[in-house]
């Protein structure tokens, strides 16, 4: 198992998680968060889309931290945005694979759709960067995506769950999948000093 403190995120997902912010808060809004952090090397520079390692995990933390302070009491709101863009702009980067997905779906039920779809953005990880340690669980009536090495909160500390980022990217998923909006809740957090990150899926959204 890698040290947290020694884990690091590949330049692929560097580079979505870039463009996928710069989308939702503008280029000015995005160079100002990252000349905060110290990560100007990507100010109109994003990295190549490579799996070559691109930061620690650490600073990918410290940027979604300071995404949230920027934007005060809009930043959980925001971040659910990114997280939104960010599985959106990997449809559109495996646009053949997620097309054949999108054909197989329609032949299943609902809660297969939706293990389907989340047991495919773990294998979208662990193919992408070995070091991540990710599952699905169905247990009790419920569906989840868990996490044991998430990238957002390491090394923070918070009473609450603090991964608006996934909360996004998980919905976004799910909806994709199934064609409908449902809750997605954290109900644990490695901030809290949860063993992982879980994101369960709730009921769907009224219309």
């Amino acid at each position: 198992m890698v040290n947290p403190e020694d884990a690091v995120i590949v330049n692929a997902l560097v580079r979505q998680a870039l463009i996928s912010a710069q989308e939702v808060m503008g280029e000015n809004g995005l160079n100002a968060v990252l000349h905060s952090v110290g990560l100007d090397r990507f100010i109109g520079n994003f990295p190549p889309n490579d799996t070559q390692p691109g930061i620690k995990t650490v600073e990918y933390a410290r940027l979604n931290e300071a995404i949230e302070t920027f934007y005060g009491r809009g930043g959980k709101g925001m971040l659910r945005r990114i997280g939104k863009a960010s599985f959106q702009y990997g449809v559109r980067e495996q646009g053949a694979l997620m097309g054949v997905a999108g054909a197989a779906l329609k032949l299943m039920p609902q809660r297969q759709r939706i293990k389907f779809v989340l047991n495919a953005m773990v294998g979208a990880l662990k193919k992408t960067n070995p070091q991540v340690n990710a599952w699905v669980e169905d247990e009790g009536g419920r569906i989840a995506y868990c996490e044991s090495t998430c990238a957002i909160c390491l090394g923070r500390h918070s009473p609450e769950p603090i991964c608006h980022l996934y909360v996004g990217s998980v919905g976004e998923a799910v909806r994709w999948a199934t064609d409908q909006e449902f809750a997605i809740i954290e109900t644990h957090c490695i901030a809290k000093g949860d063993p992982c990150c879980r994101f369960e899926v709730g009921e769907p959204k009224a219309l």
